[in-house]
């Protein structure tokens, strides 16, 4: 993608201005991982059984660790290095625990943390077809990261999504039984595990809503978590949990920013909930869905 400034009536090229090292990559993504990413960030070169670790972060939505690594060769194979450090931290749960303990005074416990949820980001400026073909799998925890640096100082920064007709990865990991003993573990969710929680008419309803959302503005993305699925354009903009016979839709405003003339919106902005979103709305029909889209507008509008 070509990208331009505007000088008067003209458009005037921006340049990339390619990353040297990827040092400079790390750094950056280090010191912006929660608004790029929404982590924790933990630990800078965690070495462990003579591997090392670029970046250690923790996901506290998914109560889950995250290991990023940041590439500029392209001749790698993400999906081999991937699951060397699922495989190493699922081996070692203990010693990534007491790193989040020491780097963040916490008490977590092994216990607290949901090891289903681990996954893997590697960062690059571009990666290969065969990388891109490698990880387009609907349940692979390896994630892509795209970066790129322009000559004005901007910086462009991209998940690479999966295809809709990404397959399941299990038939192939049944070959092997190292990947299939951390498939076994690993979980990545998909709207058709949550279908079990509601009834035909709940996740209809869903569907509805589903596609109403998407239809608010373009580049939304989907992504079931373990409790419930949220919608992202940076961060998220509504977290949807199904139950059988209705739907909490957490909307992501800041207290006090919703503009919500009926009042349908309950702030649990200090009440337990799953799902991130300051103010709950609760549906069993599509009777206000035209409404509650104008709430979720607002958050899409304030990214």
């Amino acid at each position: 993608m070509t990208i331009y400034a505007i000088k008067g009536p003209k458009l005037a090229e921006i340049h990339e201005s390619p990353f040297k090292l990827e040092r400079e990559i790390q750094e950056l993504f280090e010191a912006n991982l929660a608004d790029v990413m929404g982590l924790k960030f933990v630990r800078s070169e965690f070495t462990i059984k003579n591997k090392r670790i670029d970046t250690l972060a923790y996901d506290e939505q998914a109560n889950a660790f995250i290991i990023i690594e940041y590439k500029r060769d392209r001749n790698i194979s993400v999906v081999d290095q991937g699951f060397t450090y699922l495989g190493l931290m699922l081996e070692n749960k203990a010693d990534f625990v007491l790193e989040h303990q020491g780097q963040l005074k916490s008490t977590l416990k092994t216990a607290d943390v949901d090891w289903s949820q681990t996954r893997v980001a590697f960062v690059s400026p571009s990666f290969t077809d065969n990388q891109l073909q490698a990880t387009n799998f609907k349940d692979i925890a390896i994630e892509l990261w795209e970066i790129k640096r322009y000559a004005n100082g901007t910086v462009a920064i991209n998940s690479i999504k999966k295809s809709k007709s990404a397959a399941s990865i299990k038939p192939i990991t049944l070959q092997n039984k190292e990947l299939k003993a951390i498939t076994d573990v690993i979980k990545v969710y998909t709207e058709e595990d949550h279908r079990k929680y509601a009834n035909e008419e709940i996740y209809e309803l869903y569907e509805q809503f589903r596609n109403a959302i998407l239809n608010l503005v373009s580049d939304i993305e989907i992504k079931p978590q373990k409790l419930y699925i949220a919608f992202k354009k940076d961060g998220n903009i509504a977290c949807l949990e199904l139950q059988k016979k209705k739907i909490k839709i957490y909307i992501g405003a800041k207290v006090g920013k919703l503009d919500d003339p009926k009042g349908i919106a309950k702030d649990v902005s200090k009440i337990g909930h799953f799902g991130t979103g300051n103010y709950e709305v609760q549906v069993n029909s599509d009777k206000d869905l035209e409404y509650i889209m104008s709430l979720i507008k607002q958050v899409v509008h304030a990214e």
